[in-house]
């Protein structure tokens, strides 16, 4: 690899060498070139890698430790608190069109607008070359996922939503079979915060398997493997002939009865699937996406292609949700976004209890009025 040693070290290039894939080095190549960070750093699925990732976030400020061992709180900022569906964009061939619901461009004019936007979007900053893996290890399921990004938070979150797959990538035997997405959360405020949010862009780049997203640090937007990913598994499916849906998938164990029955849900974003899933004395298997393959024996099997939870806890409180809650109120490695905190302990909407009259919250120092 071509690069600036200053950049990249010696102990980074040994990691992307040892993948033996041109195609990754490729891609490393082209965003260093493009977005000019300071630094490159590759991270494996090594403990001290992870460890590193962690211990940036808090050195970079993107979050900040609370009460309660392991938990974090991170903002976003006041004007990037929602998906961006009208800068969100497949990209298309010229005249090709795929349904009116769904809000494309010109791929040639969408990749223009993107890498203009996107030159020297991480001047100063560090570079993270993420790799996961979307399904159960070594799979029929698995979907090998590569990520890029300047944001710290979004680097932690993926450790904890997904399984790492340096290791998976080993397999792939210098294959391009993997989803790629490159993220930036760009100019940053004084808050640490995306500055130029009206420069936002998710653009879906289906022949290339690849999603750009920047200026944002909204989950939504900027964790690639999560609703991006979503779009370029269903994409696949529809030619391989499996699905990708936006579903839990848990196990019901009817009472009086040796048996367990496995129920797949759909419901749109906040509407329950996280709370029907961990019903208590029930088998959550996943709470949001799901990859489904009818294989050799005719049975449709499912996947859950996550290892954590991330969801919206408004109303979550021990009285309705007693797991869930339970979850967010014990040590454990967690990150609240968004949410009031008062003496380095969080609060949300519906928990519960009394919550203070002043505190920090997305909008910055926050009193009840």
């Amino acid at each position: 690899m071509k690069s600036n040693p200053s950049i990249l070290s010696s102990s980074a290039m040994a990691k992307l060498s040892a993948l033996n894939n041109p195609y990754v080095v490729q891609i490393v190549e082209e965003y260093v070139a493009l977005c000019k960070p300071s630094k490159v750093t590759i991270i494996t699925d090594s403990p001290e890698d992870i460890a590193y990732v962690r211990q940036l976030a808090l050195d970079t400020g993107e979050e900040s430790k609370i009460s309660m061992n392991g938990h974090t709180i991170h903002y976003d900022g006041y004007e990037d608190q929602g998906r961006d569906k009208e800068h969100t964009r497949v990209l298309l061939p010229r005249g090709q069109i795929l349904s009116k619901r769904i809000n494309t461009i010109d791929r040639e004019e969408g990749l223009a607008e993107i890498y203009q936007l996107m030159d020297g979007i991480m001047k100063g900053k560090e570079m993270l070359v993420r790799f996961f893996c979307l399904g159960p290890l070594d799979s029929r399921f698995s979907i090998p996922a590569m990520q890029i990004t300047d944001s710290t938070y979004v680097a932690h979150s993926e450790d904890l939503l997904y399984r790492t797959g340096y290791e998976e990538f080993l397999r792939l035997k210098g294959s391009d079979k993997f989803f790629q997405f490159i993220h930036s959360a760009g100019e940053l405020d004084e808050r640490g915060c995306t500055k130029n949010v009206s420069d936002r862009r998710i653009y879906i780049d289906l022949e290339k398997n690849r999603v750009f997203s920047i200026n944002n640090q909204y989950a939504g937007n900027s964790i690639g493997l999560k609703k991006l990913a979503l779009r370029l598994a269903i994409n696949k499916a529809n030619h391989e002939d499996w699905l990708s849906e936006h579903m839990f998938l848990m196990g019901v164990h009817p009472q009086g009865k040796n048996r367990t029955t496995y129920f797949t849900g759909a419901f749109p974003s906040a509407c329950g699937k996280t709370s029907t899933a961990m019903i208590p004395g029930q088998t959550i298997v996943g709470d949001d996406i799901v990859y489904m393959k009818i294989i050799e024996d005719g049975v449709c099997h499912a996947v859950n292609i996550e290892s954590g939870i991330f969801g919206i806890i408004a109303d979550v409180n021990p009285v309705d949700d007693p797991l869930i809650y339970k979850c967010l109120t014990t040590p454990r490695e967690l990150i609240f976004s968004n949410i009031l905190i008062n003496d380095k302990k969080p609060y949300w909407l519906g928990m519960g209890c009394q919550t203070p009259e002043t505190g920090v919250n997305h909008s910055g120092k926050w009193f009840k009025g």
